[in-house]
């Protein structure tokens, strides 16, 4: 019977766009998260060991490195999990160490505001039931977004303080 419930799973997750590795994940058991902006992907790592794989949007300002406020652009770099918004406008946000004093630093120099309250969320309030609308097209000012029953699962097996590495 089990085989058949992970089999059952793995096809669950395959309609939301994600796909499983190995036995199921203990909530709170990710510990990194990678992000690979070219190739429009998350993976959920726990150790070494790969847990999930989703396809994602990002910003609409391009593929290009955040460089300030209001590029709507996806910074790159190595972050931290550094909150959780459970009524934020999105459906669930974790939010991402962006930036970091070094980023901070380096845009003050050049006198710009570098932008913040990156996430990691599901679809606008309300609208889940249109995440076919939103599949494929980058729509963020710079988040990384889900559908929401991906972001539900995130939600779960990422624990606090989680590495996040985002990749041109």
């Amino acid at each position: 019977m089990r085989p058949v419930l992970a089999a059952l799973a793995v096809l669950a997750l395959a309609g939301c766009g994600a796909t499983a590795a190995g036995p199921p994940a203990v909530e709170g058991s990710v510990d990194r998260i990678v992000v690979e902006k070219a190739a429009h992907r998350m993976s959920l790592y726990a150790g070494d060991r790969l847990v999930r794989t989703y396809a994602i949007s990002l910003g609409g300002g391009g593929l290009a490195p955040k460089v300030r406020s209001g590029d709507r652009r996806t910074p790159e770099g190595d972050y931290r999990i550094t909150g959780r918004n459970p009524r934020s406008r999105y459906h669930l946000a974790l939010r991402i160490g962006y930036p970091t004093p070094a980023q901070t630093a380096a845009a003050r120099a050049q006198g710009i505001d570098p932008g913040g309250d990156i996430m990691i969320h599901g679809l606008p309030n309300g609208r889940g039931a249109l995440s076919a609308l939103y599949k494929g097209q980058d729509w963020t000012d710079g988040c990384i977004a889900l559908a929401d029953p991906e972001i539900e699962e995130v939600w779960t097996l990422v624990r606090d303080g989680a590495a996040v590495r985002i990749t041109p």
